[in-house]
């Protein structure tokens, strides 16, 4: 008896099991979010479904879309860590930085609270409590603030505080640039219609627009007039933008100036289209339509013809997945020309889409910009593993240099 009791034991403890557990625990919260979330969309009357869903959408997306970034970084880290790259030192992390572990663990908490938070306000504003419902997204938003910027040492304040500079170096770009600072930025780039939610329900939240119809007036203080909305798109370039000028200051290397024009090019792309709310429809389909579609086009060749022969180096065989112990995918990714293939398709393809998301005359076809945007951050996870696995080959390659030079002198000195 007391053999059975033990063997009982082992297995309630055993990692495995806890993992098992609690992965069908999330799949039935996931799928009573989800019937709840339907239940409560079907109750509204057929023509305010789709207004309802979009309003909620509008709060809850850029949250969603955060999540996905943070468990993609996870993964990002996780095969950092097998390979011999040393993101650590790429970032110039200290010895407190976060871990994939640890990474994982932030976004398995908002994978639950987010969704969640959009449930209850699905629910209750379908059922009349329209009170309560308008507090979920703001409770949700003032929480992820205070969790950010809560000054004493709980939940990673080192982690908290490092993003927190480096996003006020990005802002404020009056010191050298490190590669934690354009690295950040661009992927800022990949988010900028993420920003741009989150400006719109901040001011629907500071207006008090909550669990109303109003965002649908084209002339109300968040409406689809607003000249916020693609200012918000264009500020990361723009931080990006100075980035390249600042380097280039630092170093004369005329290629930031090059690089600088590449950021430059996305704004006739937001500007075009934000012209459409403010000009004939004649003057958008015959004039400023076309513009809109070749500046989409330059700016997005131009980037992929960075990305390929600046920020990756394809020259040589990546050893991002060369694990230090082989795994099922080191065996499936290293040294295989389908994942180049694949890379450099995928990467083209997205350049080309994701100016969709950044058009503002689109953005009421909520769930295919959704859907875009998502690819695009796949794209950036994607794009993450070559530039640092090329930041690292240029970290090694100056060591080998000055040893190749100290040796050469200390020869010298023998001779």
């Amino acid at each position: 008896m007391l053999g059975i009791q033990t063997y009982g034991a082992a297995i309630l403890t055993s990692p495995v099991f806890l993992f098992q557990f609690k992965a069908v625990l999330f799949l039935l919260w996931l799928l009573s979010c989800c019937k709840i979330s339907w239940d409560s969309v079907q109750i509204m009357s057929t023509d305010l479904q789709d207004l309802f869903f979009y309003e909620a959408f509008l709060y809850y997306n850029p949250l969603l879309l955060v999540n996905l970034m943070v468990w993609l970084w996870g993964i990002n880290l996780w095969i950092f860590s097998q390979s011999p790259v040393s993101y650590a030192r790429v970032f110039d992390f200290d010895k407190s930085h976060l871990t994939h572990n640890e990474i994982w663990k932030c976004a398995k908490w908002m994978t639950i609270i987010v969704p969640t938070s959009m449930t209850s306000y699905l629910y209750l504003y379908s059922h009349g409590k329209i009170s309560l419902a308008a507090f979920q997204p703001v409770i949700l938003y003032v929480i992820a603030v205070t969790l950010l910027v809560f000054p004493f040492d709980i939940f990673y304040l080192s982690s908290r505080y490092f993003l927190l500079r480096t996003i006020w170096r990005i802002i404020l770009p009056f010191q050298a640039i490190t590669f934690a600072d354009f690295f950040l930025a661009d992927i800022m780039t990949s988010m900028s219609k993420v920003f741009s939610d989150l400006e719109r329900s901040a001011c629907r939240m500071l207006n008090k627009q909550v669990a109303t119809i109003a965002w649908f007036e084209a002339d109300s203080v968040c409406g689809s007039h607003s000249i916020a909305i693609p200012l918000v798109l264009i500020f990361p370039y723009l931080f990006r933008f100075f980035q390249c000028i600042r380097q280039f200051k630092d170093t004369n290397d005329k290629s930031c100036l090059f690089n600088a024009l590449k950021y430059m090019s996305v704004i006739p792309v937001i500007c075009f289209s934000a012209l459409k709310y403010h000009i004939i429809n004649d003057s958008w389909t015959k004039l400023y339509r076309p513009l809109w579609i070749i500046s989409s086009l330059i700016n997005s060749l131009y980037s992929f013809y960075w990305d390929l022969t600046r920020d990756w180096d394809l020259s040589i065989l990546s050893r991002i997945f060369n694990f230090k112990n082989p795994s099922f995918w080191s065996d499936i990714l290293h040294g295989k020309s389908w994942v180049y293939y694949w890379v450099i398709i995928s990467n083209l393809i997205l350049r080309c889409t994701w100016t969709y998301k950044l058009s503002s005359h689109l953005r009421h076809n909520y769930m295919t910009v959704f859907i875009i945007t998502a690819l695009e951050i796949v794209r950036r996870f994607q794009w993450i593993f070559f530039r640092v696995e090329n930041e690292w080959n240029k970290i090694t390659n100056k060591q080998w240099m000055l040893v190749e030079l100290s040796n050469s002198s200390e020869e010298e000195t023998l001779i």
